[in-house]
């Protein structure tokens, strides 16, 4: 599929288009934050609020410009977001004994996923265990909770789109991984 074909398809809604074109600019979206951030979760969080962005507004995409490129601008800017938000989030306590202005971030802690112990699901949990835990949650509720993206979106405090691109990337890195196992 042809780069501009995969946009015009994913303007109909087209889910093809959207993996297609996923696949195609990931590695550049990540590797710009990566860059940016030297943080490989961040990095990751924010390439996937740029698909999320990306193809919620994907008929506003002009043409003229190349995809990739509208993409880096997209990831730019959220992370542009996220640092003023950062510095919103950061709060100064004072300590009493030692008079001293400590910075606190928030930080809300990552759930784990529940241990399913039926005999036949043994390997395929092993496998997903060696997903990143954003990513074992997401199957984890969609697969073995049988979650709507709705409940999911809720239930992760996320756009739906943002449920959407992390159980897709989720899906084909767990496909890696049970593919190399073989």
């Amino acid at each position: 599929m042809e780069i501009n074909e995969a946009i015009k398809r994913a303007r109909e809604n087209d889910q093809k288009a959207f993996n297609f074109l996923l696949d195609t600019f990931w590695d550049d979206v990540y590797g710009f934050q990566l860059k940016r951030i030297e943080n490989e979760n961040d990095a990751e969080d924010i390439t996937i609020q740029t698909f999320s962005r990306a193809f919620d507004r994907i008929e506003t995409f002009d043409d003229s410009y190349k995809f990739k490129t509208w993409l880096i601008t997209i990831s730019k800017n959220i992370h542009i977001d996220l640092l003023r938000k950062e510095k919103k989030t950061i709060r100064q306590t004072i300590t009493n004994d030692e008079k001293s202005v400590l910075q606190i971030l928030d930080e809300s802690p990552s759930a784990e996923d529940k241990l399913i112990s039926e005999q036949h699901l043994v390997k395929l949990l092993r496998d997903i265990k060696k997903l990143k835990p954003h990513y074992q949650k997401v199957i984890n509720l969609r697969y073995f909770q049988e979650l709507s993206y709705k409940e999911i979106s809720d239930e992760l405090n996320e756009p739906i789109n943002n449920v959407k691109v992390k159980l897709l990337r989720a899906k084909k890195l767990l496909a890696e991984i049970i593919q190399k196992s073989k």
